[in-house]
């Protein structure tokens, strides 16, 4: 068997794009290697089909991580016999990159945003301009890239001159969880749920407005699912202005047991604010996730997500992030008849955006090196 080698910065357990990618391969006929980090706080990773290797990093954030984080990767990339190296974002490229050209071997690139444009960077200029050089020096010499929308696909082929495929970060059509109940979770039952989601729940995404929303809401609950930098300010907000009751934080699950919660939901809301080019851009994964656990979507007004909003019709596009106005889209969403045709809507939109038809344009690829 051709063995692929898969890189990733971060600890494997939440990655759903990363973790398809990998099932794709191996069933395609590859040994797959998945290669990331273990942090203090990772989840055990559940059993795969595919082979896993966490590295632990003495230095788990700033400067020395990343410095750490590159040299590990190289020395551990160098050591593997593979066929196939295949980088996920910037953070991994110049390891996979230096060790693919030594070895000969074709490397594949998929970066999952406008890595040098993420607010992190953008304020922190220096930072920036190690990794746009970077990316300059190695970007434009790829032959085989991959990126997660059109927005950012042209973004790169203007920055670039070569244009990645596009292959859009989408569940599987027949994925199984426990159905789970409210009671189970101590939900209520004569209340709604609304739904905030991700593995990067940070600065500029909505979910401050979300919270300051729920001062103008009754019957309504707003459940906080995941992790991120502003996860501390979100609960300091809450109890501040005596929410305590009407939001309710859970931190990063499982991806089994996180679609059996988002099932639960009345709406999902999915608030990426139009601060820089990369949440400009941006198509959050949890989209996808609401759609196909059957709930009506609340979203801000960005140009790749309005398109997947208004083409299936699954939700509303809010016109702002002022939190008065967030509560009245949502008192209208769920008093509105259009409720129950979003619902269905839904279930014909998750037929046709799903993992098993994205994956085609990966075969395309992957196929040329079996």
């Amino acid at each position: 068997m051709k063995k692929a080698v898969v890189s990733v910065i971060n600890d494997l357990v939440t990655d759903q794009r990363v973790h398809r990618t990998c099932t794709t391969l191996q069933e395609m006929g590859y040994d797959v290697l998945l290669v990331g980090r273990r942090k203090h706080d990772s989840l055990p990773l559940a059993e795969r089909k595919y082979k896993t290797h966490r590295m632990k990093l003495s230095a788990e954030k700033g400067i020395w991580f990343y410095i750490f984080f590159q040299w590990r990767l190289f020395f551990f990339l160098r050591k593997q016999h593979a066929d196939l190296f295949v980088a996920n974002d910037l953070d991994t490229l110049w390891p996979n990159y230096v060790v693919a050209k030594r070895k000969k071997k074709p490397l594949v690139y998929d970066t999952h945003e406008i890595f040098t444009e993420v607010p992190e960077l953008v304020e922190r200029k220096f930072k920036q301009k190690i990794w746009k050089r970077l990316e300059r020096k190695i970007f434009p010499k790829l032959k085989f890239t991959f990126t997660v929308n059109d927005s950012i696909a042209e973004w790169y082929e203007n920055a670039y001159g070569n244009r990645p495929l596009v292959v859009r970060n989408i569940p599987n059509m027949n994925h199984s969880s426990r159905q789970l109940t409210r009671k189970e979770v101590h939900l209520p039952e004569n209340k709604k749920i609304i739904l905030l989601q991700g593995a990067g729940i940070n600065v500029h995404r909505g979910a401050e407005e979300a919270v300051e929303a729920m001062k103008f809401l009754d019957d309504v609950i707003l459940v906080i699912i995941g992790s991120g930098d502003v996860i501390h300010v979100l609960k300091d907000m809450a109890e501040k202005n005596h929410l305590d009751e009407k939001v309710l934080f859970i931190g990063k699950l499982p991806p089994d047991e996180l679609r059996s919660w988002t099932r639960l939901a009345d709406i999902g809301l999915t608030l990426d604010k139009d601060t820089n080019i990369n949440y400009r851009f941006s198509l959050p994964n949890k989209i996808f996730d609401y759609i196909h656990a059957g709930i009506p979507v609340l979203a801000s007004d960005l140009v790749e997500v309005k398109k997947i909003v208004e083409t299936y019709n699954v939700g509303k596009i809010t016109p702002n992030h002022d939190p008065v106005a967030i509560a009245k889209i949502i008192r209208e969403m769920l008093a509105s008849p259009d409720y129950p045709i979003w619902k269905e809507n839904t279930l014909k939109a998750a037929s046709q955006l799903n993992w098993e038809k994205e994956e085609e344009q990966l075969k395309k690829v992957y196929s040329k090196f079996l």
